[in-house]
């Protein structure tokens, strides 16, 4: 199934962190939090400003991006759980 985001939104899939830390400790899956970084699947053609013309988004499939704890509605897309949020969710791309 292919999904299309409309206007400023991004499907984001979320990166999972390490299972241990630093320091050799395993993490248990019920102290985990959820992931706050993630790979962009997808990207709408972008907002429209006041005169109507469509401004493209900064970012672009395949960015690693940062975004907010509670950012984006999550969904279930062929089998895989993705996030959908706009462009003012995301805090940065990671280079």
């Amino acid at each position: 199934m292919k999904f299309r985001p409309l206007h400023d939104r991004i499907v984001v899939r979320r990166i999972e962190p390490e299972e241990r830390t630093a320091g050799g400790i395993i993490i248990p899956d019920t102290a985990k939090e959820k992931p706050q970084q993630g790979e962009v699947i997808a990207v709408g053609p972008g907002a429209r400003d006041e005169s109507g013309k469509i401004v493209a988004l900064d970012v672009k499939t395949g960015d690693r991006v940062l975004f907010g704890k509670w950012s984006g509605t999550e969904v279930r897309v062929g089998g895989e759980d993705l996030l959908i949020m706009k462009e003012s969710d995301i805090m940065g791309i990671l280079e």
